[in-house]
């Protein structure tokens, strides 16, 4: 994790009644805290707006279904090629549904994600704190265009307001939307608008390099790709300085 000593103005309060007005003023209880340990508060369960795309939604496969799909697989490697007779490949199918199924698991979400650290706040409207940001972040996710795998480096950084939260809930919020069917640019905009929501950040900045194995293994068949995608919300759309700090603690080349 990095910070860095320049101060941002703040975006002043959120708006009455809003989902980010319930987030920062909901009164908590923090475990510990009287005896001077760090405690941590849930976000409102009943909050959906912020929430939501973090939701743990329990998928389901019955026994009737993956057996089906395994038959489904069986034959599709049969067809392409493969001798599903041998020991060797026997239960490929089984396998790769499998695979297949624990590969998708950020459609499920991630309990652990849904907490937040004390205010660091030092009091004012304009409350925030100063640059955070953690990479890089491996992740695995596959192409909703051709279910190829791609796979690269994330970086992201965020300006707090009143709340922050452990930098390894950085690494669960990136794998969430990793680990699906989707595309990196759409990645890129899920991580950022998911970790505004969370702790009403006055700005967030998320970089991703990406190897895309549709575009190695199959048609153009480049030997060597990266993709990089860039999404700012808040500050960094708003302030160049802040960006090329963002550059300088990833060790990325401005653009």
């Amino acid at each position: 994790m990095a910070m860095t000593d320049k101060k941002r103005s703040g975006n002043g309060p959120p708006a009455k009644g809003s989902a980010r007005e319930h987030l920062a003023d909901e009164p908590t209880s923090i475990k510990g805290a009287a005896d001077g340990s760090v405690g941590h508060v849930h976000l409102p369960e009943d909050d959906e707006d912020v929430r939501s795309p973090l939701l743990v939604h329990r998928r389901e496969l019955r026994a009737d279904q993956r057996k089906r799909f395994e038959g489904y697989m069986g034959e599709i490697f049969t067809a392409f090629g493969m001798d599903t007779a041998q020991p060797g490949t026997h239960e490929t199918p089984r396998r790769f549904v499998r695979a297949l199924y624990d590969a998708t698991e950020g459609y499920e979400g991630d309990p652990k994600v849904l907490t937040a650290f004390p205010t660091e706040c030092k009091g004012g409207q304009a409350c925030h704190v100063d640059q955070i940001v953690e990479g890089p972040i491996p992740f695995f996710a596959l192409c909703e265009h051709h279910a190829f795998p791609f796979h690269g480096r994330a970086y992201v950084g965020y300006i707090a307001h009143e709340q922050i939260i452990g930098i390894s809930k950085l690494t669960r919020i990136v794998r969430i939307f990793a680990k699906r069917f989707t595309v990196q640019e759409r990645m890129g905009d899920e991580i950022s608008d998911a970790l505004q929501r969370l702790v009403n950040a006055h700005g967030v900045a998320v970089q991703l390099e990406a190897h895309h194995m549709c575009t190695q293994m199959r048609g153009v068949r480049e030997v060597n790709p990266k993709t990089h995608t860039l999404t700012w919300r808040g500050f960094y759309a708003e302030d160049p300085e802040l960006r090329q700090e963002f550059f300088h603690l990833t060790g990325a080349r401005s653009a």
